[in-house]
């Protein structure tokens, strides 16, 4: 039995959020998902674009990006649109950045063909593990847009060679804990977020130390809190997706 803390939501230490993947969430979107942690709420959705972009043009391979924006209620203060101010943020670039990354690292780009996929991954309620979310239901979105590609005969397979995940894990109150919510999030001695493959690959790890620096130990154990945090949410996404 996991041992039980005191973390604001009264989880157990490996207790993720109710985690929630409904496909469809977007009438238009040659793939969509509506992925929700707990509280934070993202709507992905994928869209198939016959070009890439022009450094690519003659490669005869493909390519995968994502842009990503925080509506502005989506958390307890409205904070003003990005396109208004003319310019990106550092944190905004930075996790659609991380997006992209995480979805390339697990398509096959010459079977794509010579087509892009963007994803938009809007944040239309935050509480914490925005990006986790982003990643875990782009990559649901991803795998139905190259479905689609596949049913039409446009590609004869899909693309996706697995599926990809992303959790937080973090040090709060001196207990290692998995999925962090805001509350934690913003108050814990050690924030890190995970980007694993279904198979177990490791894409992308962001560390870091609020109070002081952790252990080498410690981050042992955050990497095996995430490994199964991200498994059980492959189970989800294959679920979600019908399948086996």
């Amino acid at each position: 039995m996991a041992k039980k803390t005191t973390r604001p939501s009264r989880r157990a230490l490996d207790e993720m959020r109710r985690v929630q993947l409904k496909t469809g969430a977007a009438k238009y979107a040659e793939g969509s998902c509506l992925a929700m942690f707990g509280d934070t709420h993202v709507l992905c959705a994928a869209s198939v674009e016959e070009r890439v972009p022009p450094w690519m043009r003659g490669t005869g391979t493909g390519w995968v990006t994502a842009e990503y924006g925080m509506l502005p209620r989506s958390t307890h203060e409205r904070s003003g649109r990005e396109a208004a101010r003319g310019k990106q943020s550092g944190r905004t670039q930075e996790i659609q950045r991380l997006i992209g990354r995480s979805l390339r690292a697990v398509t096959d780009m010459e079977a794509l063909g010579e087509r892009q996929i963007r994803i938009d991954c809007d944040v239309l309620q935050a509480d914490g593990g925005t990006r986790t979310a982003s990643i875990t239901g782009a990559c649901v979105a991803l795998y139905i847009a190259c479905e689609g590609l596949v049913k039409s005969g446009a590609i004869p397979k899909n693309p996706v060679n697995e599926l990809v995940a992303a959790i937080s894990c973090g040090i709060y109150q001196g207990e290692l804990v998995l999925d962090l919510d805001y509350p934690e999030d913003s108050n814990a001695q050690a924030d890190s977020n995970f980007v694993l493959t279904e198979s177990g690959g490791i894409v992308e790890i962001q560390g870091t130390a609020e109070d002081k620096p952790f252990s080498r130990a410690q981050f042992m154990r955050l990497l095996d809190l995430a490994r199964a945090g991200t498994q059980d949410l492959v189970v989800l996404q294959r679920k979600a997706l019908g399948l086996k």
